[in-house]
């Protein structure tokens, strides 16, 4: 549309993002009061440690921490995913990495839709990680056919939200009046709803097999299931939970508490158990309950290189050799104690894990660089040594399969922890997503080598203004 001015993705992805935690927070009263605790947290990280706050309002990364959620959905057919993906891409959403979790024992592989580039980052992180029902992985042939008959029958997107995400495509994007009728729209998939599309016998059934697969088959939508505010010390998150009435999981997921944090902890509060209706054949609703939706927590620290992936992947394996956590929580104590103590073995000093080449790094010029002259070309590490760059870990935007999966079953209970061969199929999942999924490494590297050549540019044209 010539001279047609479109909101932009990234305010789309900020108003659906605020209109997602306002939708949430009056569904989940429970995750107000984290969200209050999580920013009394933060702002108390902030006061003690001038110096972080500094650096973090330097690199324009302040404001996006009060800001960053992510979301998490559970998708029934690969129709359901494609056309997701294409909501997502109206509000400048990608899908990122590929994760398959029947290596820990839920049947669902995954991807992550979110911003790319820094400015998107900026301006709202917000991230929603997607999965869809490995169908395939129902050992039981009938219940697996009653299953896809029941997720064929359903119809996820209202027909005002697909008439706008084909308007956003044949166009280039929304005008102002589309924009907030599209939030509304869209919003409706996320919604909660008391009453299941099976009868109690069929929920039965699907429980039987895996709590997830009851939760995506038995109800007309994937209900948002958490939503996930980012905290400077989820330590003191977890530790502050049950004083505000919250009972927390018994151990964060991901990395040990580190100086230098890598990757990505969480935590989370027990699922709720709500209440429900069942249909019956007679017309009438049998009342009874589900437990699904939870609160979590996330702190964020570097993204790893593919070397420093492959060290934290077998420090992980091999805690988990010694003690493996149970979902109730009773070696939670030792589980926590073995993996402190081999995770020694990772570098705890940016300038450590720089070194050993075990993380993603953005350069900038330092005041020295800025007024340098005639410094000719050095490799990175030479302009770092001599004072002309400085450097800062690059976060960490994507998610940790296992850590999802110990989320899942924490709030599942012991039984959810169901065996599966491991069974990735990315091809297959691309297949039904409609697109290819970025590769993170890639992505991460290239961020990096950016911020090194834009160092470089500016470094020879203060030589060339000599």
């Amino acid at each position: 549309m010539q001279n047609a001015v479109f909101v932009s993705s990234d305010d789309l992805r900020s108003t659906f993002s605020a209109a997602m935690s306002a939708m949430y927070r009056d569904e989940v009263p429970a995750y107000g009061t984290l969200m209050e605790l999580v920013a009394e947290v933060n702002a108390e990280v902030l006061g003690a440690m001038p110096a972080l706050r500094r650096r973090l309002e330097e690199t324009d990364s302040l404001e996006r921490i009060s800001q960053e959620r992510h979301g998490a959905i559970r998708l029934g057919t690969p129709a359901e995913l494609s056309m997701m993906r294409r909501v997502f891409a109206v509000m400048g959403m990608h899908p990122v990495g590929y994760y398959d979790l029947s290596v820990a024992g839920v049947p669902v592989h995954a991807t992550a839709f979110r911003p790319v580039g820094a400015y998107p980052l900026s301006r709202n992180p917000f991230r929603v990680f997607t999965s869809l029902l490995r169908i395939d992985l129902i050992g039981d042939s009938v219940l697996r056919a009653e299953a896809e008959a029941i997720l064929a029958a359903r119809k996820i997107f209202t027909d005002g939200a697909v008439e706008l995400i084909e308007k956003a495509e044949r166009q280039g994007g929304l005008l102002r009046q589309d924009a907030g009728r599209f939030i509304a729209e869209v919003l409706e998939t996320f919604r909660w709803h008391d009453q299941a599309c099976v009868s109690i016998g069929m929920y039965e059934r699907l429980h039987r097999q895996h709590r997830l697969v009851a939760d995506v088959v038995s109800f007309k939508g994937p209900h948002i299931n958490h939503l996930t505010p980012r905290t400077l010390d989820i330590d003191a998150v977890q530790a502050g939970m049950p004083g505000r009435g919250i009972e927390p999981k018994a151990v964060v997921e991901g990395p040990p508490t580190r100086q230098c944090p890598i990757l990505l902890r969480q935590t989370s509060f027990k699922a709720l158990d709500e209440p429900v209706s069942f249909k019956s054949d007679t017309g009438a609703w049998t009342a009874g309950s589900h437990t699904a939706r939870f609160g979590e927590i996330e702190q964020r620290g570097i993204a790893l290189t593919p070397k420093g992936r492959a060290l934290y992947d077998r420090l992980l394996e091999t805690t988990r050799e010694v003690v493996r956590p149970a979902a109730d929580g009773s070696n939670a104590a030792a589980y926590v104690e073995a993996l402190t103590q081999t995770f020694q073995r990772f570098p705890d000093t940016w300038d450590g894990i720089r070194a050993a080449g075990l993380g993603y790094f953005s350069y900038s010029l330092t005041e020295r660089g800025r007024e340098a002259g005639g410094v000719g070309e050095k490799d990175v590490a030479q302009l770092v040594a001599e004072g002309f760059v400085d450097f800062d870990p690059i976060v960490y935007e994507d998610f940790l399969p296992v850590s999802a999966a110990g989320i899942f079953q924490s709030n599942l209970g012991d039984e959810a922890t169901d065996d599966f061969v491991a069974s990735p199929n990315q091809r297959r999942f691309e297949a039904a997503l409609g697109a290819a999924v970025l590769d993170e490494f890639e992505h991460y590297a290239a961020i990096e080598q950016a911020s090194i050549e834009h160092c470089r540019h500016l470094l020879r044209n203060l030589q060339a203004a000599e």
